[in-house]
């Protein structure tokens, strides 16, 4: 227990001390350059707009976490799915796969209005739009470890005459487990900034509105402040996912050396 802690103070203070200098340089650039206050605030009049902003602050949050959970499930249970189809069917991977690439190369900023006119704005668009921004890391990861087994643990399975499903569910997946957790800590990140863009383009509805729809909304009024909170909790946001993964994959990975 004791390493653990000593392991976690280590990690933080280099953390903390990144974030006086960023907070020292920040202050310093805009006494400098005298930039108005409705362009860029100060970092404690942030945390004040925060403090006084905190129920709507509290409620975006809310619904960006949402939009990017769901969107972060949905692509690790379906991108699980597909990994394994293509590590099963070669020609399929051959074929579809590059197909697959381009859900990371063309810009989500291109794709999220298509899907905000075709499906129209709120919850679900917002969802679908994170849901396919991170997509391919779960795929890639994943088809790469299942793809990867030694062949002397494939010709042992094939010598006792084990089924294309017990080589799936007792070799290939225990096997893949490491890269599917690398994957979703790509697609956690990723799924938050889906949600974000997808929340700008499509995130009013009478649900509410998140982060990425409040940000724009308090720029036009000239709340930067307020704005600047937003963005600083969808930080926090996406440092909490990472997180949550990172944890989840040193439990798995402690479990799985055992």
């Amino acid at each position: 227990m004791n390493q653990r802690v000593e392991r976690f103070t280590d990690s933080l203070w280099p953390m903390l001390v990144a974030l006086v200098l960023l907070i020292a340089g920040w202050s310093a650039a805009k006494y400098l350059c005298a930039v108005e206050d409705y362009f860029v605030p100060y970092p404690w009049t942030v945390v004040t707009a925060a403090v006084r902003i905190a129920p709507e602050l509290a409620a975006a949050t809310w619904l960006t976490a949402r939009a990017a959970v769901c969107g972060f499930v949905l692509s690790t249970l379906v991108g699980s799915v597909i990994a394994i189809l293509f590590a099963q069917f070669r020609l399929l991977r051959l074929g579809c796969f590059p197909y697959a690439v381009i859900l990371q190369t063309v810009p989500i900023v291109a794709i999220a209005p298509l899907i905000t006119y075709t499906r129209g704005p709120g919850f679900e668009s917002v969802v679908l739009i994170a849901f396919i921004v991170s997509l391919f890391p779960i795929i890639a990861n994943t088809t790469a470890g299942l793809t990867s087994v030694p062949r002397g643990l494939q010709e042992l399975f094939r010598l006792n005459h084990a089924t294309r499903w017990q080589q799936i569910w007792k070799l290939q997946t225990p096997h893949a487990v490491p890269n599917l957790i690398t994957g979703m800590r790509t697609s956690a990140g990723l799924a938050v900034i889906g949600a974000i863009v997808g929340e700008f383009f499509a995130g009013n509805s009478s649900r509410g509105h998140g982060l990425g729809f409040m940000v724009p909304q308090k720029m036009d009024r000239l709340r930067a402040d307020e704005a600047f909170a937003a963005v600083a909790m969808a930080t926090l946001l996406g440092i909490a996912m990472f997180a949550a993964v990172s944890l989840l994959r040193s439990t798995a990975l402690r479990r799985w050396s055992q």
